[in-house]
């Protein structure tokens, strides 16, 4: 395994002393159970657990060596070997960034930033596999967008990769404009402005320039990748513009660089045809809906601003469907025949909650929504669970099943004959779901992550739904 970092350069990078015999790093982890030969354990203090407790577990599952605090009497270390492979620092979170730091230094990769309140995820991994197909490429693993999550997302930057790819997320003001500085991007992109942590922003516009904090960190000649059709679209382009970058546009808009001109779309993709700088572009997503689509023209524009071949890369994006959580399509057992489950339980809001109706609004036979809490919206999150009853009658969905405290405005606005049931949370949602499915119905589950609606996709997916019994019309 060729090494990531070595151990002179770890020294240097964090102001820390090296004790032990130890060399180099083939990996960076701060999670003790994914730790393995070769790797630095970086023990961090989080708010249930300080890592340090972990040490010598991840040293005896082969770790090359843990990056720790410098205190000689931390209680935690006391029963680790003399000879214990340690990496010392005054403080580990400050010591990982500074590995970041180095390996930004180090990098000649080419490098892009995606924000924005829907898709980041998503589109940072159609970017990977685009570019991927490329050259040598390196993204953030998972959400890992956040404090940790982009110094972590750094510090694992292999120095030979050509294209580097970083998530960046916030729910607070100052937040985006600390981790760009880090990451120095070469092409930032934001993929939508949306109604997410209006309770922490207050305001569309506020969380418009939070996203567009994102500018301030580009490295000279930048570009900035923007949503030609956001009602934000002006303030964004202002913000960049100030920042110095060049600026390219996608969307629907007649005036968008990347823009689409046609699609054809279906429950598992679409076919698209998009002209990109007077250039046509023909491809197939496989992802549904209109935020596939618009994510797909985001990729796009992306990969032609950090030198790559869109064209390529249009080719590689029908191999991209939605991951766990975000999207997938799982045939599910029922007595007598299969139903399909769309797992959109990871995160929503109410654009994504739009758009994840979208696809269901696509689907044949019963169209059941079961929609969970949407959180961090403000003193305005009622009125906006209610305004879903918009897009479930746009999209003619049969059945809605709702959870949480805020979702029982969505119920009350609800015909009778529409309402599957509500329930306080997600897992006693289940077994109402168990009675009333039957074979050939189409099933959208989503809510915000603190809303558990994963509970809900993993009875219905690990067997247990195999008994559900089906109804009469």
């Amino acid at each position: 395994m060729s090494a990531l970092w070595r151990r002179s350069d770890l020294v240097r990078a964090t102001g820390g002393s090296a004790h032990g015999a130890w060399q180099d790093v083939s990996g960076v982890v701060i999670d003790s159970r994914a730790a393995g030969p070769g790797d630095l354990f970086v023990a961090l203090h989080g708010p249930n657990h300080d890592a340090h407790a972990f040490v010598g577990q991840a040293l005896a599952a082969g770790a090359a060596a843990a990056l720790v605090d410098r205190a000689d009497d931390h209680p935690s270390l006391a029963g680790l070997p003399v000879d214990a492979a340690l990496l010392r620092v005054a403080d580990t979170l400050k010591g990982l960034e500074r590995i970041g730091v180095a390996a930004r230094a180090r990098s000649r990769a080419r490098i892009a930033a995606v924000t924005g309140s829907v898709g980041k995820t998503s589109t940072k991994e159609a970017l990977r596999h685009v570019l991927a197909a490329r050259a040598a490429t390196h993204a953030s693993a998972a959400s890992h967008n956040n404090h940790w999550g982009v110094p972590l997302s750094l510090a694992r930057l292999p120095a030979a990769a050509r294209y580097g790819v970083f998530e960046l997320g916030m729910n607070h003001a100052g937040e985006i404009a600390a981790l760009v500085a880090t990451v120095r991007p070469h092409v930032a992109l934001i993929t939508t402005i949306a109604p997410a942590h209006l309770a922490f922003l207050g305001s569309i516009e506020a969380i418009a320039d939070a996203k567009a904090e994102i500018f301030d960190g580009l490295e000279p000649g930048g570009v900035a990748v923007l949503p030609a059709d956001s009602p934000q679209f002006e303030r964004l382009r202002a913000r960049a513009a100030a920042a110095g970058a060049t600026i390219v546009t996608f969307g629907r808009s007649a005036t968008a660089d990347c823009r689409l001109l046609h699609a054809v779309s279906d429950l598992s993709g679409s076919d698209l045809s998009v002209r990109l700088h007077g250039r046509m572009i023909d491809l197939r997503i496989g992802t549904p809906g209109e935020h596939g689509i618009a994510n797909a023209l985001a990729v796009l524009a992306t990969v032609e601003a950090l030198g790559a071949d869109p064209v390529q890369a249009g080719r590689s994006l029908a191999e991209v469907a939605p991951a766990a959580g975000r999207g997938a399509r799982v045939p599910i057992r029922l007595a007598g025949g299969e139903a399909l489950l769309i797992d959109d339980s990871y995160n929503a809001n109410p654009v994504s909650m739009a758009a994840g109706l979208s696809v269901l609004g696509r689907a044949s036979g019963r169209k059941i929504a079961v929609l969970g809490d949407m959180l961090e919206l403000g003193p305005e999150a009622d009125r906006m669970h209610a305004g879903l009853l918009e897009p479930i009658d746009r999209q003619d969905v049969d059945l809605v099943f709702t959870v949480g405290r805020h979702m029982q405005a969505l119920h009350d606005a609800l015909d009778a004959g529409r309402r599957g049931g509500h329930t306080a949370s997600s897992d006693k949602m289940v077994p109402l779901l168990r009675e009333m499915l039957r074979p050939g119905d189409t099933i959208l589950v989503k809510g915000s992550l603190g809303s558990r609606m994963k509970v809900v996709v993993e009875a219905l997916t690990d067997g247990e739904a195999a008994g559900v019994r089906p109804q009469a019309n």
